[in-house]
């Protein structure tokens, strides 16, 4: 028994009234190791409790969990901070000047820390929702006290501040209705058949297995165009996470149709006008 004491008396470190014991760390570790146990029973607890119960959302429960943990190891740090010796309350009086200049410059930091609890608990977005951010669509895959974490189509993670989804302009496509309209515009050289033209991009919208048929299938004239007769044929589908592809496959349709039909594509053209140096322009020129 007097072997246990004095190893757990043993000094690591030393330095003026500042000691450091073997008794110290293991109060350390034996803090921690319980805040993880805890925060796990209460994870479990939560997950039983909503499959039971079904009154909480998936999205507050990851909320709670985040909080959870943040709130449990920062009273641990405390602890752990006491056991070893340091007075927490003369260290934040000590330094009470740098947190305000600290403060200062972390007024970023805050809002996009009081963006993420905006988020986690009923926020616009949540995690696995599909969204539009930037020109940007992808799906949010976590979403923490300071930043979030968005997948691309292209498996590219982007690491995006709360405070940018919160205050910017952001696309849900998931709290939408599963229907969604969206368009393909195609252009047509000037003197081509515009009824020709309207009946070929909507046989192609209708006959694609993607578009929806309970909806119609509408094609707007939208403008005499500098170069081009200007057409968008809409149309309603559900697949907004691959419709850029089926968009690109409807391009395809449509140039096959218009070759088949002798329709012609245009390409910018523009006029350009000589004159001869010292030489005035002619009426007739």
């Amino acid at each position: 028994m007097e072997e246990l004491i004095s190893i757990l008396e043993f000094e690591i470190f030393s330095y003026k009234k500042f000691s450091l014991t073997v008794f110290n760390l293991g109060v350390v570790a034996a803090t921690y190791v319980l805040t993880w146990f805890f925060l796990k029973l209460f994870r479990l607890f939560i997950n039983r409790s909503i499959k039971r119960r079904s009154w909480m959302e998936r999205s507050t429960l990851y909320a709670l969990e985040k909080l959870a943990a943040y709130f449990a190891y920062t009273i641990a740090t405390a602890i752990a901070l006491e056991a070893i010796g340091i007075n927490l309350t003369i260290v934040l009086a000590g330094s009470a000047a740098l947190l305000v200049g600290v403060g200062l410059g972390i007024q970023q930091i805050f809002n996009d820390f009081t963006s993420g609890l905006i988020l986690l608990f009923g926020g616009t977005v949540k995690v696995n929702d599909i969204v539009e951010f930037n020109n940007t669509v992808g799906r949010i895959i976590e979403i923490d006290f300071r930043t979030s974490k968005i997948k691309t189509r292209d498996g590219i993670t982007i690491i995006v501040p709360n405070s940018k989804l919160v205050s910017d302009n952001v696309i849900n496509w998931t709290t939408m209705d599963d229907l969604t309209r969206f368009h393909v515009s195609a252009g047509v050289a000037y003197g081509s058949d515009t009824h020709l033209v309207k009946n070929i991009i909507t046989d192609v919208a209708k006959n694609h297995p993607a578009v929806d048929q309970t909806l119609p299938v509408k094609v707007q004239f939208k403008d005499f165009g500098d170069s081009s007769l200007d057409f968008a044929v809409f149309f309603w589908a559900r697949n907004s996470w691959e419709i850029e592809f089926v968009k690109s496959e409807m391009r395809f349709q449509i140039d096959e149709e218009f070759r088949k039909n002798k329709v012609k594509i245009p390409f910018p053209q523009r006029d350009v006008h000589l004159f001869s140096e010292g030489k005035p322009e002619s009426p007739d020129s």
